[in-house]
Formats: C-alpha cells, sequence, structure tokens
C-alpha cells in the first residue's frame, strides 16, 4: 500500500509540474518572486532582520554613512530609515556615533555582528537550494533579472 502511495504522490507531482509548464513566463516569474521572497523573509526573521535592515546593511559594508545618506542609497523615507536602524541597533547590528570629522554628525557603523549576519545572508542567498542557489548560473541570472528591472 505504502508503495502505491507513493507512486500516487509522484504521479500528483508530475501533473503539477506539466500544469505550471503550461504557464506564461509572466506568472512564472510572479510566482518564483513570492515563493523565494517568503522563504528569504522566514530566513531574515530567524536572524532578526528585515529586507530593508538587510539593504542597510549591504550600504554600510562599505563604510559608515549618515542616516539620511543611507536613506537615500536605500531608496526609503528619513523616517522608514531611522525605524530600521533602531531595529539593527537593538539586534546589535549596527551602531551610532559622531563623524571623526564633524562631531556635530552622526554617523551610522555597521559592528562585527553586522558584517557577520550580512555575509551569512549573502551565503545562504547563494547557495540555499531553497533559494536562488537553485538556479543554474546564478550571476547570469542575477545581470537579467536587473536588466528587466532597469527598463526604461
Amino acid at each position: 500500500m505504502a508503495q502505491k502511495e507513493g507512486h500516487d504522490v509522484a504521479g500528483a507531482a508530475d501533473a503539477v509540474r506539466a500544469d505550471i509548464r503550461s504557464w506564461p513566463t509572466g506568472r512564472l516569474l510572479s510566482m518564483a518572486a513570492r515563493l523565494v521572497e517568503g522563504r528569504f523573509h522566514d530566513f531574515l526573521e530567524a536572524h532578526g532582520l528585515t529586507h530593508a535592515g538587510l539593504i542597510a546593511l549591504h550600504h554600510l559594508a562599505e563604510g559608515p554613512l549618515a542616516q539620511r545618506e543611507l536613506a537615500r542609497l536605500s531608496r526609503v523615507t528619513d523616517q522608514t530609515m531611522s525605524r530600521t536602524i533602531e531595529h539593527l541597533r537593538r539586534a546589535g547590528y549596527v551602531g551610532k556615533g559622531p563623524d571623526e570629522h564633524d562631531r556635530r554628525r552622526v554617523l551610522v557603523r555597521i559592528t562585527p555582528a553586522g558584517a557577520e549576519v550580512l555575509a551569512h545572508a549573502r551565503e545562504e542567498e547563494r547557495g540555499s537550494d531553497r533559494l536562488l542557489g537553485a538556479v543554474d548560473e546564478y550571476d547570469s541570472f542575477r545581470e537579467q533579472l536587473i536588466r528587466l528591472i532597469t527598463i526604461v
């Protein structure tokens, strides 16, 4: 009986794959984006991160930035960045302090813990078979996505 159940499950999976193969490419892209985003959200949440926080860490890895500069680079409002920075600060991923060249200016800096979680997220994105590691040619895939996004 167990063998028959296994065969039924495999047959059902084949039927689903056949149906999905008939979908238009736009629908495939939309579904893939939702699924990958959800899986990546779960990974980020398990590490006390959000998508916005990950983007902020990415920019801060290049060096300290003022909140307004970080918001501009991350393409969010100053208010959104303020909440993001506070969340990252509470998680221990960033710190704030005066600019050594201009004491009136406050800079946000990535901490060693922030650099570590950023490296882990980048590794997971690329290497996980549930995220983009399932893609055969990751760099080529990224370039194609960038072209799709930047069409004007």
